[in-house]
């Protein structure tokens, strides 16, 4: 189901861009398909794993040999030769009166260096690809929270647009009212003060907007022309543990899952056979040597075996093995570091989203759509003269106050939800 989502998700948008729809409706569910499927930031992380296992496979081979083919005359002259045969041909015409000499040259690495390389190589593959899990984790929690804020700022939108209409209607009658002479005109201005600062916060909403817009869509790498409206029916909806939730169990967890820690032990690792790598360069390698000299010492065919090798006189690779060793102490006292950081914000997350959640549940379910019904009944009844101009505009006040409030409070338990996801390390709590 999640693979059909992706690609129905991944086509939708294509669409929109290719016939240049200016709207383009979404659930959460859809569009974190699509920012998975296409964020530049993971495309591009995600090619490090396959390019660290390409070093690893370099790391595997062996060194090729070196093949010498030298001290060669190309021709001998009859001065040279007085215009005898010098020195017979190998075979048909060829090495008549000539030199040459072949030498072939093998490496041989000691002290288990090959093994050792692999054995780094290894660790940077492994951190590459928990560098990617953690760049997910990252971009799933801004990714997260601001699909929250667009909701939370389209629905401050659609609040506003409603009032802002009905008291447009409100307005454009009181002033023909005032033109009548049926009511004063401080009363129009009254209501008309009123319609000006809804207006202006619509407008600031809008801006707000557009800037969430503007974030989501470098994340999904959607068109720039396209305006995003995000699904908003479970936007009242509290996100909920699959199971209950204790501090140490969610430790235990974050310890086993955090790509965070994964990495700061991987340092470990890597480290410790940064150091055994280097301790075993100070052991010199050897090349193993065989050559053939035709014509070119007292033998007319001379075959000949060597070794050769560094004298480790001087350079004992002493600085790079001091370097590792403090190297060590460093990944250490990091991943020690990174753990305790880890505990704190899990419990810090963990105390946010206990308490949002029991803010979030005070508010009765059906408060909203009751805040609704009092103001169209405030409505109706100041325009039919039973309430006054200041009772009116103080529950309008009230109204507009309470809705944000509400609004507020599911933002801020759902923002509190993702962060104890991120502090753990996985989604244990959903909506």
């Amino acid at each position: 189901m999640y693979r059909i989502a992706l690609i129905f998700s991944f086509l939708i948008v294509q669409i929109a861009a290719v016939f240049g729809q200016d709207t383009l409706r979404m659930n959460r569910k859809d569009a974190e398909a699509v920012f998975l499927k296409q964020n530049l930031l993971l495309l591009a992380e995600r090619l490090n794993i396959p390019k660290a296992e390409a070093e690893l496979q370099q790391a595997k081979l062996w060194p090729n040999p070196t093949f010498t083919f030298d001290q060669v005359n190309l021709w001998a002259t009859d001065h040279q030769t007085k215009g005898q045969e010098v020195v017979p041909p190998l075979w048909g015409n060829f090495g008549k009166n000539q030199q040459f000499a072949i030498e072939i040259e093998q490496l041989i690495q000691t002290a288990g260096k090959r093994k050792k390389l692999m054995a780094l190589e290894q660790v940077s593959a492994d951190k590459a690809e928990q560098y990617f899990e953690d760049l997910l984790r990252n971009l799933k929690l801004e990714f997260r929270n601001q699909l929250t804020e667009l909701q939370y700022i389209q629905r401050n939108q659609f609040i506003l647009e409603k009032q802002l209409r009905s008291i447009r209607q409100l307005t454009t009658s009181y002033e023909k009212q005032v033109k009548e002479g049926n009511i004063p005109q401080s009363e129009w201005v009254r209501l008309k003060a009123q319609e000006i600062e809804i207006a202006k916060d619509r407008n600031d909403w809008r801006m707000q907007s557009n800037q969430a817009q503007s974030r989501l869509k470098t994340l999904m790498h959607m068109p720039p022309q396209l305006t995003l409206l995000i699904a908003d029916q479970d936007f009242d909806t509290i996100p909920e543990a699959k199971e209950p939730l204790h501090t140490d169990r969610l430790l235990a967890q974050a310890k086993e899952i955090r790509p965070d820690l994964k990495l700061a032990a991987l340092e470990k690792v890597y480290s410790d056979k940064r150091y055994q790598y280097e301790r075993a360069k100070r052991i010199p390698d050897f090349s193993l040597k065989a050559a053939y000299d035709r014509n070119g010492s007292v033998m007319l065919d001379f075959v000949g075996f060597g070794v050769a090798m560094d004298l480790p006189l001087f350079n004992r690779n002493q600085g790079h093995i001091k370097a590792a060793e403090i190297g060590r102490e460093q990944a250490k006292i990091n991943a020690q570091k990174a753990v305790s950081s880890a505990e704190n914000d899990l419990v810090n997350a963990y105390e946010n989203y206990l308490s949002t959640a029991s803010f979030r549940k005070q508010i009765a379910p059906g408060y909203a759509k009751t805040l609704d019904e009092m103001l169209k009944a405030y409505t109706r009844n100041f325009q039919r003269s039973n309430l006054s101009m200041l009772e009116y505009l103080d529950f309008l006040d009230a109204y507009l106050a309470n809705q944000k409030s509400i609004l507020e409070a599911n933002k801020a338990v759902r923002n509190a939800a993702e962060e104890l996801n991120y502090a753990v390390g996985t989604d244990i709590v959903q909506y």
